[in-house]
């Protein structure tokens, strides 16, 4: 006898609809607080060491994110996010022994700023003084400082959209994601696997802003969801 394979869930329940993105409405998306070119604001200047580069935009990109979660955060609580959410992704805290803990999103939230807030200040890790060396783990600590950022940043979009619209802070949040991505884009620095989830985002706002926006066409209700829309759920 041949086995079907069911598409419920084990305990029945077919998977949920994936909801629809509001930020990637055209309304929203056209909405930015610069309209020039990001590639050309990441570049490294030619007389900057490469090491100075990305610990003064990783230090930038810390406090500006910080300051972005920080005007939603009395929406993201214990009881709306349990869990620390982006798209299909459920995202794991593991600690210092590699210990895996599922906690609510602002205790992650809270973990990754106390995590990168020490990291940042530490003058054997971000050095500050004339002639200090960069550590030859500095590469890699960039590189696990802006995997957690990505993590807040998408969790914003995906939880927290609708609060931002309320304070009229999309325009600062689409700048800052579209100036992060391609800053990390720019010199490899989150693996492009981790940043996938918010590729149709990431698309639009990557591209450079047209001068006049075109109205948006009205989507079809028979549109097909792309290859990459699955109704599953990550762990990482």
């Amino acid at each position: 006898r041949r086995w079907v394979k069911s598409k419920t869930k084990p305990n029945g329940k077919k998977p949920p609809a994936e909801e629809k993105k509001q930020y990637l409405e055209a309304e929203f998306t056209k909405v930015r607080v610069v309209d020039f070119d990001l590639k050309e604001l990441v570049l490294l200047p030619r007389e900057i060491d490469l090491n100075e580069w990305l610990a003064s935009n990783t230090t930038t990109f810390f406090n500006l994110i910080n300051l972005q979660y920080s005007t939603i955060s009395e929406f993201c609580t214990g009881d709306t996010c349990q869990a620390m959410t982006a798209c299909n992704t459920i995202y794991y805290w593991y600690d210092e022994r590699g210990k895996k803990t599922k906690c609510t999103a602002p205790q992650y939230v809270d973990f990754v700023m106390s995590l990168v807030q020490k990291l940042v200040t530490e003058e054997e890790n971000f050095p500050t003084k004339y002639g200090k060396e960069f550590p030859n783990s500095f590469d890699s600590l960039v590189k696990k400082i802006c995997r957690y950022l990505f993590h807040v940043l998408a969790h914003l979009y995906w939880a927290h959209f609708k609060e931002t619209v309320a304070l009229d802070l999309q325009g600062h949040l689409n700048t800052l994601y579209a100036h992060f991505i391609v800053f990390v884009r720019e010199f490899n620095l989150v693996d492009p696997k981790e940043t996938c989830i918010m590729d149709d985002l990431s698309e639009i706002l990557c591209a450079p802003v047209p001068p006049t926006p075109a109205p948006a066409a009205p989507s079809s209700p028979n549109s097909a969801p792309s290859p990459s829309s699955h109704n599953h759920v990550t762990e990482r």
